[in-house]
């Protein structure tokens, strides 16, 4: 789901926005590497990119992937009766989301676009990274709450989220945190609660995975431009992440068993670059498989590479 698409829903259902009082958020974060606040709270939930038109069709229409991974195409109609279609790859608690140019409305459609989710694993933690903010240069951080529509017009509370800023080139970060009435409600399909207080990713997402050699994303990297990058640094600080600054001002941040790489770049040479996957069992061969402007390396041993080239 990208940022735009979930201010815009929000913007059109009156959704109170906790703080803000319009405006770029001007962010920034300490020098040094390092995590500034303790355990981790947030993880990697899943990021999406937008692709060239040649990469995203033979995605979409690719028979490997479908083997390969819980994969499903999808073409949704949100707020307005504006529609995206996205291509997923779900793993055990991880998913990648894919579009192709166009696919999503506005800014959020262009090449080279991009988001990140990170969500809480226990009740509560997403209120404890909100109280942070301010205190790693976002004095203003942008809270809603979002809902599903089933189908009956009734919307259920889905999850609530915070933003560093509503304003952005290219990529935009996101904290949540899954609801309860969510979770309750049987249509969701979720599981049951493994801990009081359990608001995680496993419980969220399906076990199909099992039946696929995908099982989650354990690395992604992305090309983004220095003002998104200043704006999320802080988000990954307050949700507990271990940032490291890497030559040429990109980042690395690692915790949660998937380490985020985002290098800073013009806004022309932006977009999804490398996804690194766990499998659920190793495999005694090399599998590489080309989707458009893409490679798919898959083995041998536990683990796939998707590299993303430029089609500009």
């Amino acid at each position: 789901m990208s940022l735009r698409r979930v201010l815009h829903i929000f913007m059109i259902l009156a959704v109170a926005l906790t703080g803000w009082a319009g405006g770029a958020t001007s962010v920034a974060w300490a020098d040094g590497d390092g995590p500034s606040t303790g355990r981790q709270l947030l993880f990697y939930n899943h990021a999406y990119g937008v692709l060239d038109r040649e990469t995203a069709d033979a995605i979409e229409h690719s028979a490997y992937l479908r083997d390969f991974a819980n994969f499903q195409v999808r073409t949704t109609t949100g707020a307005g009766g504006e529609k995206w279609t996205g291509r997923y790859l779900t793993g055990r608690e991880t998913y990648l989301e894919l579009f192709g140019v166009g696919d999503v409305p506005g800014q959020d459609g262009l090449l080279g676009a991009g988001g990140l989710g990170l969500s809480a694993e226990r009740a509560g933690d997403l209120a404890t990274v909100t109280g942070r903010l301010p205190g790693l240069g976002v004095p203003k951080p942008v809270s809603f709450r979002q809902t599903r529509d089933f189908g009956d017009g009734v919307p259920v509370p889905w999850f609530d989220a915070v933003l560093t800023s509503e304003q952005y080139d290219g990529f935009g970060a996101w904290g949540m945190e899954y609801r309860p009435e969510y979770f309750a409600d049987p249509r969701g399909k979720t599981e049951p609660a493994s801990f009081p207080g359990d608001v995680g990713r496993e419980r969220y997402l399906s076990d199909d995975y099992r039946d696929h050699l995908m099982r989650d994303v354990t690395s992604i990297r992305l090309g983004i431009t220095a003002r998104d990058l200043a704006q999320t640094v802080p988000l990954l600080r307050a949700g507990g992440f271990t940032v490291r600054t890497l030559p040429g001002g990109g980042v690395v941040a690692e915790g949660g068993g998937t380490a985020i790489h985002l290098d800073a770049v013009a806004r022309e040479d932006a977009g999804l670059r490398r996804v690194e996957m766990s499998l659920n069992h190793p495999v005694g061969y090399r599998h590489e498989e080309r989707l458009g402007h893409s490679t798919l390396a898959v083995g041998p041993g536990a683990h796939a590479v998707w590299t993303f080239g430029a089609a500009r």
